[in-house]
Order: structure tokens, then C-alpha cells, then sequence
């Protein structure tokens, strides 16, 4: 096949090969003129990509410079100083986002949302097809029930002990979320369909119905013994399953074999943190999974219990309704696509002057592309993602309303060049800089015909945060960073200004990452102030995770927690101006800068070895004490910023760093032991590639753009790939 070259670019053979084989016949576009076009645009928005980045790097020189010339830190001076320079921007007055044809799952409903790699096909049908959950299995193999208890522990076996404690904490959630008018679901012996409602029988020969009877909305065979039961709360479905012959249906009093919780309402699919993709490779295994999602026909094939089984899109769910309708159900969550930042390029697209053209552009273009598939040709899709026509595209890293009106530009000029209805591609904003915080409404209002979601990243802010005052002095200890001022007005910021712009109703509220995927217990207990804080949303690391956290919001109503703090118009830009930083009357010992470095030091290894030699983009990585923490490039970020600060002012000494990264590699190595497909750094620490790497995303921290740590995790990686 031939490459084509035009004046502007020269396009990847196996690039050109995948989209013209496998994704334009789909679309009905002429190849010719797509390339034209493509290579038009990107020649054209490079040098405006060139221009925001370098715009970047002038501003934190700035700031640098300020602090290196204010060591006593006056705020009204510090903020004067970043409206004089154009990092703080004056705000305009009050407006609603117009944002039109969004889908419930983003607009109207509240409920987990999960983050996956796009890259792992597995995985990313896992999350897909996370929209149900039963909460049988989340209870019983999660440590929401205690597993420490005598008799408690859920082995290979089914431990019916265990088994009975889940299945009381089940219909104590029925009992609250969904309660009888009389009795308890406890002591129902059969559930019937009478007169278009729910009865509950009891042993007695008594009967009573719902407390509410409008949360009962369907069933299947209704007109006999129900086989499934649907149940409605604050928009969420809870199904109820009956079996008198199944494993556990058999010996229940009212025969519930399981209940089926609406889980993950939306999902991310990720091109960005959670991936290692380097090359070109990489991107077209990504593209092309991306591909199979839309059109359903991506599948995987894993071994479990000795027999291969194939995984593949669920369907919808379709039941009796109350008058005897048809009542239908979504099987899949809502797939959004996130796309990488503006910072990278890509070997995809080579510019005439022999660069790489921006990886963003490219993302924009081939992600809106693939997902235009069924908007222009239903019929060849399997299932419908979006039902409004809407294209979902997540943009991460954006440093103010300048970037956001960026990517807005590229997305219209995208939509013409694909044939689109303008605001086809809507926009969610990821809130994890902090030039994007402190102008999150002008950000919002470049962008109010299309965006359709705002998100609390708060890993990447903490990260940013360190980088943008890395010269303003030493920051706390990492742990002490999320519990100061800073961090606590970002958040309550963040939903203040979505509510103020019209998002309830209309877009998402998200808030971030619980990084503890088996902390279950813990996360039931601390993630409904993500609720309390109006966020429609939060993210989850697995779908049990996304089943458990979804009985918060059918516990708690989303909207009344909005409507309370909708008034809310309080300025919290001063407490985001305030810097973290450690006191004089804070002074570390020995002991305690040691700690502090192992801890770091060895989530960094422990990240940068699986990346680098496995090409792993994110995973669970056991802590300095084997606790499993998800890792990504966020927490990557936070962790050598952290050491460079501490470098650079003096609180730890590069002997010192040097010696526990050679400590922790040995701890690592030891945690990664009997791993298929590690490569361990120890004894020859010199070369090894990802010791390499991570010593060098702490020593050279300080000078990476705005932190990040792409750059070096992409050098390396390619050197073990090549």
C-alpha cells in the first residue's frame, strides 16, 4: 500500500493501512480527500499546540522568578503578580452552559464511573459491561464484609457462613433503599405482580407492597412466579433475581439468587495516564480496540478454571413493565474516550520538517472518526453507545481558558472535516491544573456549547501544584499535602463553579480516583462525600468497586445535594493561592526524611519498572507496606516532584536519594518476585533501564514541562522496545 505524502506530512504505512482498510469504508469518506484534510489541519494547529506549549514554559519561568525573588510570601502581591502575567484572568460575568443532546448518563443520572486502559481489550469490556453488578459477588469477595472474623474468610470454596452475612447486608440495603409498608424483606417468603405492583408475601399468609410502590417499574414473567424483580431509586435499577433452584436461590426464604446493581453508568476509556503507548504500535492496538467498542465487535479470550471463555459486549436488558410495555434497559456503560494532553507527539504523522506532529490533534481526529461510525452508518454497529448522537471525548492537562478554546477549535474544525453536526463532540474538562482551576469558569465558558463534564483530578493537581512553586520553598510531607487549604478549596471550587454555570441537569460533576482497590470497606465508609459534595460522579478502580460504590447514590439523592449548595457563590481562589509549604517549626529529623523517601521512592520504582520493562500503564502496585495502591502517572507525578522540591531546598541530599532507590529497588524487585514478565533492576541498578528512569524523573524533576513525566517514561520504554 502506498504511504501518503502530502506538502504538509508524511503518514506511518501501518497508520494508513488501519485507517483505510478497517475505519473509512465504515464512514463513507473519500480516502483522498480525508488525508488532505488531515494533514491540512494538523499542519495548520501544530504551531498553535507549539505556541500554547511554549507559553507554558515563559509563565512557570515567571513564577519561578518571582519566588526566587519573594521569599517572604505575601498572597496579595502573589496574586496581583499572576493576574499581571495573564495566569490568573479576570472572570466575566454569570452564563449556562448550552451544552444539547447529552445522554442521561451524563446528564440527568448520578452514578460511579470507571477509568479503564483502552489498550487491554479485556479490560475494557470488563468496564463496558460493568453497567450491572451482582452484589452478591462484590460483598462476598470484597472486605466489606470482614474476612478477619472467625469463620468469615471466603476461600476457593463457597463459605456459607460468609455467604449468610452477605446476604443480610443485601436486604438491610433493600430494607432502606426499597422498604415494605410492613415487615422487612428479611422475612419475605415470595414477591408477586399484582395490579401493576410489587406484593411481598410473608410466611403468615400476610401481605404488603412497597413503602413507595413507584419504585417498583418492571419484571420478567410477571403474570407467574417473577423470575426477576426491577427496582427504581434516584434513577438507579436494582434487580432482583429469583431461582428456587439456584446456588444460593435454593435455600433463601423468598428464593433471591441475586441482586444486580446498575453500576458503572459511564466509562472512560483511556488513551492517556492508565496506557503505555509509545510508538506507533502501541497506538493502533489502542485505536483499533476502540474500534471494536464501537462497533461491538471486540472480544477477548482469557482461561478460567481450565476452559477458554470469550468476553464480549453485553446487550440491553428488556422486561414487562408495570402496564404490561416493554420496558428496556442499557447492558453497557456510556463509553467516553479520553484522549492524551497537548504536550506529546507521535511518530503516526511525521511534519515536511521532520518532526512529530502533536499526539492530541492526532487522538482528536482518528478517536471522533471511529466513533462517527454510528452516527453515519448505524446499521454496522452491533449496539448504540451514545442514543443522543454525542461524542464523548475527555481532555486531559489543559493550562487555562487559552487551551480549552484550543481543543474547542480542533474539535470544530474536526467535525467539518468528518461530516458532523456542529457540538457533535463534546468536551469534559479534566480540573487538574492549576491555571485551569483558578479559571474554571472562563475555562467553562470557552467551552459552554459543548462541555459536558468537569472532574477533580486531584493527583495530577497535587503534582502540579508542587511544580508551579517549586521555587517557593519545601513542601509538606506528601501524606500532610491533601489535608491543607490549597487542596480543600480546589475541590469545593470545582463544584461551586460547575452548579453556578448551569451543569445540574445538563453535565457531569466528577470527582477522583479511589486508589485503593482492596480497601473496600474503606471506600464505603469516606466516598459518599463525594455525594455530600454534589458531584454527580466519582471514579472507582474496578467494577466490583463501581457496584459497591453505586449504593451510595441509590442511598443518596445527588440533586437535593445540589439544589442545597447551588447558592453557594463563595470565592475560593485565595485558599487555592495558598501554597503547602513546611513551616520553619516543622523541622524533620534524620528518621523522618528517610521515611518520607522510602515511601516515595518506592511507589516510583514500583510504578517505573512495570511501565518502562512490561509496558504497563497502570496496575496494582503493593506500597512500601503491601498495601495494593492503583498507580499511574498522576501518582508517578506527585511522587517525583515531591523529591525534586525536597532536593532542591535542601531537605534530603542526592547521597541520600541515591541510597534508598537502591534500597527500594532490591524491596521491589523482592515484592515483584514469581511476576510473569518482570525484569528486575537489582544488582546491576546501572543497567537497568527503568532505575535509570526513575532516577531520572527525580534528579531531573525540576526541569521537566510542568512536571510531567511523559517525556522520560516514553525515552525509556523505547530503548527496551527497540
Amino acid at each position: 500500500m502506498n504511504v501518503p505524502m502530502t506538502k504538509q506530512c508524511q503518514i506511518q504505512q501501518s497508520f494508513c493501512q488501519f485507517i483505510n482498510t478497517e475505519v473509512l469504508p465504515l464512514v463513507g469518506l473519500d480516502v483522498n480527500q480525508f488525508w488532505n484534510d488531515f494533514t491540512q489541519l494538523v499542519s495548520e494547529l501544530t504551531p498553535i499546540n507549539q505556541d500554547l506549549l511554549a507559553e507554558r514554559g515563559e509563565m512557570q519561568e515567571k513564577i519561578n522568578e518571582f519566588h526566587a525573588n519573594n521569599r517572604s510570601f505575601n498572597a496579595q502581591q502573589y496574586r496581583a503578580f499572576l493576574s499581571q502575567i495573564g495566569y490568573l484572568q479576570q472572570e466575566g460575568p454569570d452564563f449556562c452552559i448550552e451544552t444539547c443532546n447529552v445522554d442521561q448518563e451524563i446528564a440527568t443520572l448520578a452514578g460511579p464511573q470507571l477509568v479503564v486502559p483502552i489498550k487491554n481489550a479485556r479490560f475494557a469490556l470488563n468496564a463496558a459491561n460493568a453497567r450491572w453488578g451482582s452484589l452478591y459477588d462484590a460483598l462476598y469477595g470484597s472486605d466489606v464484609i470482614a474476612q478477619t472474623e472467625p469463620g468469615m474468610k471466603a476461600g476457593k470454596k463457597y463459605n456459607p457462613a460468609r455467604g449468610k452475612h452477605v446476604i443480610a447486608y443485601a436486604k438491610d440495603f433493600l430494607d432502606r433503599v426499597f422498604p415494605l409498608d410492613q415487615g422487612s424483606h428479611h422475612d419475605v417468603e415470595s414477591y408477586t405482580v399484582y395490579f401493576n405492583g410489587l406484593l411481598a408475601h410473608f410466611p403468615d399468609g400476610t401481605h404488603t407492597g412497597l413503602k413507595r410502590p413507584c419504585q417498583f417499574v418492571a419484571a420478567s414473567d410477571p403474570e407467574r412466579e417473577p423470575t426477576s424483580i426491577l427496582l427504581k431509586n434516584n434513577g438507579l435499577h436494582v434487580e432482583i433475581i429469583i431461582n428456587r433452584q439456584g446456588k444460593i436461590g435454593k435455600h433463601d426464604l423468598a428464593h433471591i439468587d441475586d441482586i444486580n446493581i446498575e453500576s458503572a453508568l459511564s466509562t472512560i476509556m483511556d488513551l492517556e495516564d492508565s496506557i503505555a503507548a509509545v510508538d506507533g504500535e502501541d497506538k493502533i492496538d489502542a485505536y483499533r480496540n476502540w474500534l471494536g467498542l464501537i462497533t461491538g465487535s471486540l472480544h477477548a479470550s482469557f482461561e478460567k478454571n481450565g476452559l477458554t471463555q470469550i468476553r464480549r459486549l453485553e446487550g440491553d436488558k428488556t422486561y414487562t413493565g408495570r402496564s404490561g410495555e416493554d420496558y428496556n434497559v442499557h447492558g453497557r456503560s456510556l463509553l467516553l474516550i479520553r484522549n492524551v494532553g497537548h504536550l506529546m507527539t507521535s511518530e503516526l504523522m511525521m511534519l515536511d520538517n521532520g518532526e512529530q506532529a502533536p499526539e492530541g490533534i492526532i487522538d482528536a481526529v482518528v478517536t471522533a472518526l471511529i466513533a462517527a461510525i454510528e452516527i453515519k452508518n448505524p446499521e454496522l454497529c452491533r449496539m448504540k453507545n451514545s442514543r443522543t448522537g454525542s461524542i464523548y471525548i475527555v481532555k486531559p492537562k489543559m493550562h487555562g481558558p487559552v487551551e480549552v478554546a484550543f481543543s474547542c477549535e480542533l474539535f470544530d474544525r474536526v467535525e467539518r472535516m468528518l461530516g458532523l453536526e456542529p457540538n457533535t463532540i463534546k468536551i469534559g474538562i479534566m480540573d487538574e491544573e492549576r491555571r485551569t482551576s483558578l479559571n474554571l469558569k472562563e475555562c467553562i465558558r470557552v467551552a459552554k456549547s459543548r462541555v459536558f463534564f468537569i472532574n477533580t483530578g486531584f493527583l495530577d493537581r497535587t503534582g502540579d501544584e508542587i511544580h508551579t512553586s517549586m521555587q517557593a520553598g519545601p513542601f509538606l510531607a506528601k501524606q500532610e499535602l491533601k489535608h491543607q487549604t490549597w487542596i480543600d478549596a480546589y475541590e469545593k471550587n470545582n463544584v461551586s463553579i460547575g452548579l453556578n454555570s448551569g451543569f445540574s441537569g445538563k453535565a457531569q460533576i466528577g470527582k477522583g480516583m479511589w486508589a485503593m482497590p482492596d480497601e473496600m470497606a474503606k471506600m464505603m465508609e469516606q466516598k459518599t462525600a463525594h455525594l455530600e459534595a454534589g458531584a454527580t460522579t466519582a471514579w472507582v478502580p474496578s467494577p466490583t468497586a463501581a457496584t459497591l460504590h453505586a449504593l451510595h447514590y441509590l442511598e443518596i439523592d445527588v440533586k437535593q445535594q445540589q439544589q442545597r449548595l447551588s447558592a453557594n457563590s463563595e470565592d475560593y481562589k485565595d485558599g487555592m493561592l495558598t501554597i503547602p509549604l513546611m513551616a520553619q517549626e516543622n523541622q524533620l529529623t534524620e528518621q523522618d526524611i528517610i521515611r518520607e523517601l522510602e515511601n516515595n521512592i518506592q511507589g516510583i520504582l514500583g510504578y517505573v519498572v512495570r511501565w518502562v520493562e512490561m509496558g504497563v500503564g497502570c496496575s496494582k502496585v503493593p506500597d512500601i507496606n503491601n498495601t495494593a495502591l492503583m498507580e499511574d502517572r498522576a501518582t508517578l507525578r506527585i511522587s517525583s516532584q515531591h523529591i525534586a522540591n525536597w532536593l532542591k531546598h535542601n531537605i534530603c541530599t542526592a547521597e541520600q536519594v541515591c541510597q534508598v532507590l537502591e534500597q527500594m529497588a532490591s524491596t521491589v524487585d523482592e515484592q515483584n518476585e514469581g511476576t510473569f514478565g518482570y525484569y528486575p533492576m537489582t544488582p546491576n541498578t546501572a543497567t537497568s533501564r527503568a532505575f535509570q528512569c526513575a532516577k531520572a524523573l527525580i534528579f531531573e524533576g525540576a526541569q521537566q514541562p510542568n512536571g510531567y513525566t511523559e517525556p522520560l517514561l516514553h525515552q525509556y520504554r523505547l530503548q527496551v522496545k527497540q
